[in-house]
């Protein structure tokens, strides 16, 4: 199983400021990259659209970021990391807009 009872999924969708810049989109990337070393994450994601089309799918978004943590105490702690931090600080001038999406199990 990718995760267990006890985990916590967290996912994140980024609407970049500039969509159309290749360079925004890799420096962002980047930042989630190097933000993938926080100690408490279990797995991580990094996407894009898949280019699939139908109504109920929403493509607006730039860059996804779901992360798999053990528990949800492994992600409260992500919140603080100063990784996670440093993140934000060099990283929140390239989007307009970010909606996250925490998930638990529901057995």
């Amino acid at each position: 199983m990718l995760i267990d009872k006890n985990g916590f999924i967290h996912h994140v969708f980024f609407w970049l400021k500039n969509p159309e810049s290749k360079d925004d989109l890799q420096q962002l990337i980047e930042g989630l990259n190097h933000l993938a070393k926080a100690r408490t994450i279990k797995e991580f994601h990094i996407g894009k659209p898949a280019g699939t089309n139908r109504d109920v799918i929403d493509t607006t978004w730039s860059v996804s970021w779901l992360l798999l943590f053990d528990n949800k105490e492994d992600q409260d702690i992500y919140q603080t990391d100063p990784v996670h931090l440093k993140f934000i600080e060099d990283c929140s001038h390239l989007w307009k807009k970010v909606v996250v999406y925490d998930t638990v199990n529901v057995a």
